[in-house]
């Protein structure tokens, strides 16, 4: 994030490629953030297009970043913390092609100070591999 801050204006936009309708999908919103970072928490609006598409889909998601005792979540070195928020469940994609992925900050701070990077992770699992434990 230049100047290690996130603007409003500043929507981050991440595609990829779907061709397997058959596996089962994981989207985790990824953030990295100094100590410094001043909330337990950060919210995001999150717009999803489908293949072919004119609009987003659009949901508005409160994602935690600390215990209320403080503590910070997710995994940390040094002064930089990272958390991975898993914001699909467990999803098929009905539609093969290119889906595009936008994050916006929408939280009443803006800039929202002390953010480093903003992420998106698409993992995919084989449906014999969902009813193992992680």
């Amino acid at each position: 994030m230049p100047g290690n801050e996130w603007q409003y204006n500043n929507k981050l936009s991440f595609k990829f490629d779907v061709t397997d309708t058959t596996s089962f999908y994981r989207l985790f919103f990824i953030l990295r953030h100094t100590e410094a970072y001043p909330h337990s928490n950060i919210w995001v609006v999150i717009y999803t297009k489908k293949p072919g598409a004119n609009t987003f889909d659009k949901m508005r998601c409160e994602i935690p970043l600390a215990e209320p005792s403080g503590k910070w979540m997710g995994r940390g070195m040094g002064s930089i913390w990272e958390h991975r928020y898993n914001f699909s469940g467990n999803l098929k994609f009905l539609q093969k092609g290119t889906w595009e992925i936008q994050f916006e900050q929408n939280t009443r701070i803006n800039p929202l100070p002390e953010v480093l990077q903003v992420g998106l992770l698409v993992e995919q699992h084989p449906m014999r591999d969902m009813n193992r434990q992680p």
